[in-house]
This record gives structure tokens, C-alpha cells and sequence, in this order.
């Protein structure tokens, strides 16, 4: 039997400012070529691991028009609900959702919670379980959701979350699931979407541990200007458990234009510019100075009379620092606006 997994589409009908193409077509052009992989390798199931729409209430004209390309499938797609199509963080939520609305007119399959689907084709069986997301996903106990068991009539177990699961560890205060916390799960793969840069994209987005394999080869779309979303080529992973053990393929996308051409670091590189002028300064005025701390007007005297700092990051300093005053002599600065 063979699979085709993709993750994250993240359908919307906008282009965000940082993207330089029309992203509603570009999203079309990928998920045509998904079915076209589909169709050309005879999958026998499509897997979605979430978030196939940006917002879950978004417009049923651009439903419309992914519907169209979905029901093209030459195989069912089993799919699990990421944070974008819900409301609230609440799975209880999917039928007032348009992908909630998919599924009721069975253009996909939403793999039902505690529940399994099991697959028979080549004399091969296997078990399809999933987990949308939820408030508590990578905050709990992980086994609550990562972790299932598997039939004893199944050759192959398949599991899909729409977690934060990772190889390492991530910013403190962000939920996260490491693999080597649910290394112990009876399902033979794990497939995961929702982290948008995948792992390892060197290695497919496949991590083997423990003779187990985990699963995440990045989102379908690039929304990030980050510097690794550059050069991330968005693809998709065939499973195939027609042999003696599985094999797993990543396959890159065609469609998907290099980073460069499409992803505007304009804003970014700007603001780096910007950030980077006014540490040198302020370095260059402390060494030249050999003190520390400034007053406020003291420091504002010295950047607005420094003619080698370009005038735009003079004004951006100052207009901090004048900010920055301003919220302190009020006695109860909110200091999570942003500044």
C-alpha cells in the first residue's frame, strides 16, 4: 500500500505583504501537483496532517475552488484538523468549520478521535489513527497523544498529530513534544505537521529512533521570510508498505519557485539594517566616552548630533527612547505594547 502525506496548505484567499507572488494561485498550482503525485505513484490514500485552511471560517469561494482540485483524488484523503481550522482551540468546534464542511460533503475524510480506519490493499493492513489539535496537545502528557497501540491484526500502524513535535528543544514557553518522549509509541510511523519548517529537510523530514519512524516534511506553503524558509524547497512524503520494511520518499515539489523569487526580506533586512546601526553607535559612544549610562537627553543630544548615523535610524532611536520615557514617567508603563 502507498500514501502520499502532506501538511500545512494553509489555504487563504490574501497574498501576505511578505510573499511576491499571488499566493492563492500558487497554493492551486500545489495542490494540483499533489494529486498529479498522487495519481502518478497509485496511492492508495492521501494523509493530510492539518491546517489545510489559514482560518476556519474562511471565504466558501475559496473553498470552492480547492474543492474542485480536492475532489480530483484518485484515492480518499484522510485528514486530521490543525489550530488554523478550528475556533477557540476546540476540535468540538469542526462542524461549524469549512473544513468541518469538507468532510460532510465527503470531499475529505476527518479520521475520527479514539477511533481507528483500517486499510486493506496488496495484502498488506494497515492501522490509520489521528489527533487534531487541541488546547492541551504538548502541554499534557505527551502518551495522551502521541502515544497509541497498535492492532494485532495490523501489519503497519499510522498516526497523525498536528503537534509541535521536534528532535531538540525549542524557545522556553512554547509547548513542545520531543520524539525521544514518545519514542515508546506502538505506531510504526508518526506523522506530524504544524512546526512549518519540518525536521531535518537534509534527511526528508524523516527521523528514525528505536526502529520507530517520525515524520514531518515541512508545510506546503512558505507565509515565513525567515532565512531557513529561503531556502526550504516545500515537499511531500510517499509511504510505501509494499516491501519487507517501509520505504519512505520526499518528494519536492516542482511548483514551489525558489525563496528568493517569491519570499520579500525587504521589511526584515531594513529593520536588521536599522537594529545593527544603532548598536555600533551606541558602542562608539560608550568607548569613546568610557562611561556606561547616559541621561535621556544627554543620549538624544548625542544621536541627533552624530551626522555618520543615517537620519532614519536617528529617528527610529529617538523616537524609542522618547516612547520609552514616556511610558516610564507614567508611573505604570504597559510595557507589552510593542514597541
Amino acid at each position: 500500500m502507498r500514501f502520499l502525506f502532506f501538511t500545512d496548505p494553509h489555504i487563504r484567499g490574501t497574498t501576505p505583504q511578505n510573499r511576491k507572488d499571488n499566493l492563492p494561485l500558487t497554493l492551486q498550482a500545489k495542490m494540483r501537483e499533489v494529486i498529479d503525485l498522487a495519481v502518478r505513484h497509485q496511492v492508495d490514500a492521501l494523509l493530510l496532517g492539518g491546517d489545510l485552511f489559514d482560518r476556519p471560517d474562511i471565504a466558501p469561494s475559496i473553498v470552492s475552488d480547492f474543492a474542485v482540485i480536492l475532489r480530483q483524488s484518485p484515492a480518499p484523503i484522510y485528514a486530521i484538523a490543525g489550530n488554523h481550522d478550528i475556533f477557540g482551540q476546540n476540535p468540538a468546534t469542526l462542524p461549524r468549520t469549512m473544513l468541518g464542511l469538507l468532510d460532510s460533503f465527503q470531499v475529505l475524510r476527518l479520521l475520527p478521535a479514539d477511533a481507528t480506519v483500517t486499510l486493506h490493499g496488496s495484502g498488506v493492513t494497515v492501522q490509520l489513527t489521528g489527533r487534531h489539535f487541541h488546547y492541551d496537545l504538548d502541554r499534557r502528557a505527551p502518551e495522551a497523544d502521541y502515544c497509541i497501540k497498535k492492532a494485532p491484526g495490523a501489519d503497519y500502524a499510522v498516526h497523525l498529530v498536528h503537534g509541535m513535535l521536534l528532535e531538540k528543544p525549542f524557545h522556553p514557553g512554547i509547548p513542545h513534544t520531543l520524539i525521544e518522549q514518545i519514542a515508546g509509541t506502538e505506531a510504526d510511523v508518526t506523522l506530524c505537521g504544524h512546526y512549518h519548517t519540518g525536521f531535518d529537510y537534509r534527511k526528508g523530514g524523516i527521523v528514525e529512533m528505536r526502529g520507530k519512524y517520525f515524520i514531518n516534511p515541512g508545510s506546503l506553503v512558505r507565509i515565513n521570510n525567515s532565512t531557513g524558509e529561503m531556502l526550504r524547497q516545500p515537499q511531500v512524503t510517499l509511504l510505501d508498505f509494499g516491501g519487507a520494511k517501509p520505504v519512505f520518499t520526499s518528494l519536492p515539489l516542482q511548483s514551489a519557485r525558489p525563496g528568493p523569487e517569491i519570499l520579500d526580506r525587504t521589511a526584515i533586512e531594513a529593520a536588521e539594517y536599522r537594529e545593527n546601526k544603532l548598536a555600533e553607535f551606541v558602542r562608539g559612544v560608550e568607548a569613546g566616552s568610557g562611561r556606561k549610562t547616559f541621561g535621556v537627553a544627554g543620549i538624544i543630544d548625542a544621536i541627533a548630533g552624530n551626522s555618520e548615523i543615517p537620519v532614519p535610524v536617528r529617528e527610529e532611536a529617538i523616537n524609542r527612547i522618547s516612547l520609552t520615557q514616556q511610558l516610564l514617567q507614567a508611573g505604570d508603563a504597559d510595557f507589552s505594547t510593542d514597541m
